[in-house]
């Protein structure tokens, strides 16, 4: 049927849909929720974003161990977490069925990759019966679509090979799920030129696949009706999408730029705290350097050493970092050096659960060192709120010469909402003094105090002395 003789759908209006993309590691889920994302933030809805990865680095194909999401809160007012539980499962096979449907209420949508659903993928993951065909699904709205067939016969006249046309199915879904809640289709087209015009095959399919979703979604009576979350009504500015990590990485940023301090940010790579240095090692023309060390003490003791030299040092970690940075955390504090320990928190003791979010630390930050050696805490509620956390964390640390330790967490770093860009000029001064003479007659005395702070002199960065040690 040809889109000129379909009968034109309905539109229901909603205020708000929470959508999870759930499928194989493989699949793709998590670029497919951020294009759906992305393309809602244009679109001026509110959100906010769940990525759920599996702990298993290379789990077998399939299985449920192996099953990767990401959920999606859109709505047209003002929300501040991602949702209880979906609206709208997408299931790319049995496994992330499985996986998810415990936590989908019942009347809720599943849209199904039927082509998955074949003795081999049920039997890895303990289905007996086709769940699609025994009736244990009858409580909710299933919608069968034949993903990965559709999405080879769209790429066929392209020339790609069909196992890599078949990667190309998280585009259809993101495709047809684009038409069932009338998203912007331009945002991702836009997207997949730029990120794959170099890969014409690559580029060519995933595009072919997207408009065979939409046009699934126009052509099939499948569906009764589209649905419409109206644009929420949000304070005036200029709004990006953004994720904690990135958050707390510009707040660091910002807080250096108004105390005119270079930034030395040294970490040692851990989930999910590892995108901070991702992004930081990107903002040299900021005056920030970025060192990734040979395990956590290594980076505490290089950020220390930065603050000892009178830059502002950074270091980021999880909860098992925190443990081996608790000795270089109470040399920070007997030395009064300013310092910012960034715990992006995850589940359980020792190595945890690293891609699994639960705000853990707080008894470890406040009491994990030796002696009395208090410090203060700052803790962010959501991921744009990082930023201004990360800038108070800074301001805090350079005003008192105190380590101090922000706390986000694993959802607060990955997931993503809108963020109002603030005004730049608007942002404090935060300098601070630096002893330029002697303080107490012809001596200089570190450790004499300011009046008003309790705080000791800082001593002024030497950039040329700095890039003499370290290329020594």
């Amino acid at each position: 049927m040809s889109p000129e003789t379909t009968t034109p759908v309905e539109t229901e209006r909603l205020e708000r849909v929470v959508i999870r993309f759930a499928g194989d590691s493989g699949d793709g889920m998590q670029l497919t929720g951020d294009r759906f994302t992305d393309a809602s933030a244009l679109f001026g809805n509110d959100l906010a974003t769940m990525p759920n990865y599996p702990a298993e680095i290379r789990a077998p194909a399939g299985t449920i161990a192996g099953v990767s999401s990401f959920q999606v809160h859109i709505s047209a007012d003002d929300i501040v977490t991602p949702g209880d539980a979906p609206n709208v499962l997408v299931a790319m096979n049995p496994a992330a069925l499985k996986a998810n449907l415990a936590e989908v209420p019942i009347g809720s949508t599943i849209l199904v990759n039927e082509d998955a659903f074949d003795e081999r993928n049920l039997n890895k993951v303990g289905y007996i019966a086709n769940p699609l065909e025994d009736g244990s699904l009858d409580a909710y709205r299933v919608i069968q679509v034949p993903m990965t067939t559709l999405t080879l016969e769209a790429c066929k006249a392209l020339g790609v090979k069909p196992r890599d046309a078949e990667r190309s199915k998280n585009f259809f879904a993101l495709g047809l799920i684009s038409w069932m809640y009338t998203r912007p289709i331009e945002p991702t087209i836009a997207w997949n030129d730029q990120r794959f015009g170099k890969q014409p095959m690559v580029h060519d399919a995933n595009e072919a696949a997207f408009k065979a979703g939409l046009h699934f979604g126009e052509t099939t009576e499948v569906f009764g009706h589209t649905y419409e979350i109206p644009p929420a009504q949000l304070p005036a500015g200029k709004y990006r999408n953004i994720t904690g990590n990135v958050a707390v990485a510009y707040g660091i940023v910002a807080g250096a730029q108004m105390a005119a301090l270079p930034i030395l940010y040294a970490s040692y790579p851990i989930t999910p705290a590892s995108d901070i240095l991702h992004e930081l090692s990107k903002l040299k023309n900021f005056g920030v350097r970025t060192l990734q060390a040979e395990d956590e003490i290594a980076a505490a003791a290089v950020a220390i050493g930065a603050a000892f030299a009178g830059q502002l040092g950074v270091t980021a970690t999880s909860g098992p970092g925190v443990d081996l940075k608790g000795e270089a955390l109470g040399l920070a504090i007997s030395l009064e050096l300013p310092l910012v320990l960034v715990d992006v928190q995850r589940g359980g003791p020792s190595t945890g659960l690293p891609t699994k979010t639960e705000q853990s630390d707080l008894m470890l930050a406040m009491y994990g060192r030796h002696g009395e050696s208090p410090l203060p805490i700052v803790a962010a509620k959501s991921p744009s709120h990082c930023f201004d956390a990360a800038f108070e964390a800074v301001r805090i640390a350079l005003k008192y010469r105190t380590p101090v330790i922000l706390l986000t967490d694993g959802y607060l770093a990955n997931g993503a909402e809108p963020w109002l860009l603030p005004d730049v000029n608007a942002l404090p001064d935060i300098s601070v003094r630096f002893a330029e003479e002697p303080n107490h007659g012809d001596e200089f005395w570190p450790y004499l105090r300011d009046p008003e702070t309790l705080a000791r002199e800082g001593i002024p960065f030497d950039d040329d002395l700095f890039d003499e040690l370290v290329n020594r």
